[in-house]
């Protein structure tokens, strides 16, 4: 999947995934935004569920605190994102569809790895105290905040009926356009540390591959909109000060 994940890296910066402010009905028939985004992330949530529940290892300690953090975010991915959503959006069906494979996958390959396939033994209770899960925990959470109060600043930038673009600010929009996206990365960069697993690695380099290049393209976007006030504020496109 890593290999996969540089293909579609690259390609995303030939091709605009055509959701958001980029939306294109040629990748699929219209639906409400709201639904789309239910649709596409609860399958991740129930799936990882399933994983959990079916597993001997569901009352063991470390394991269930893993779940607990994924599932955290795709709750809130998932349930509360989507209804806090303003305006009258629109989802690509084929846009959805990709989202549901790939996050069904993803469950798999998480909820394979602590459930099943990690070694007897592994993720005993002293894992808890040890750097990277500390260090990881963290970072999981910081990513989380930072992608939380970025969407809440994306969703108050326009007033009831009005459609125009503008930049965000505040947060850690002073230093990039896609805040938000960051906090997505870092998030995922901490859940691979506190897992210290190639399952959690695999999906830290799709968030990267995945999110980098739409940042890029809404980086592009906003230069041509915003091009003076964005180079007096110096703001890179997704990481802090490098890019």
């Amino acid at each position: 999947m890593t290999g996969i994940a540089v293909i579609v890296f690259f390609a995303l910066y030939f091709v605009k995934a055509g959701y958001g402010m980029f939306f294109d009905a040629k990748w699929g028939r219209p639906i409400n935004n709201r639904l789309g985004w239910v649709l596409m992330e609860a399958p991740v949530f129930i799936a990882m569920a399933l994983f959990w529940y079916f597993s001997d290892r569901r009352c063991e300690l470390v394991p269930l605190i893993f779940f607990i953090f994924f599932e955290i975010h795709y709750l809130q991915r998932a349930f509360i994102f989507p209804l806090l959503l303003k305006g009258k959006g629109r989802m690509p069906l084929g846009i959805m569809l990709m989202g549901i494979t790939f996050n069904v996958l993803n469950a798999c390959m998480q909820g394979g790895w602590i459930f099943y396939f990690a070694p007897e033994g592994l993720y005993a209770s002293g894992w808890l105290t040890s750097p990277q899960f500390i260090i990881g925990t963290l970072v999981f959470f910081g990513g989380m905040c930072i992608n939380i109060h970025s969407d809440h600043i994306i969703r108050h930038l326009r007033r009831p009926g009005d459609t125009g673009h503008y930049l965000p600010r505040g947060g850690m929009f002073r230093y990039v356009t896609s805040a938000n996206y960051f906090g997505e990365i870092v998030e995922w960069t901490g859940f691979a540390i506190l897992t210290w697993s190639l399952s959690g690695a695999v999906f830290a380099v799709w968030t990267f591959a995945n999110l980098v290049p739409r940042a890029n393209t809404i980086y592009n976007k906003y230069s041509g909109m915003f091009g003076d006030e964005m180079r007096k504020l110096h703001l890179k496109r997704v990481i802090p000060f490098i890019y």
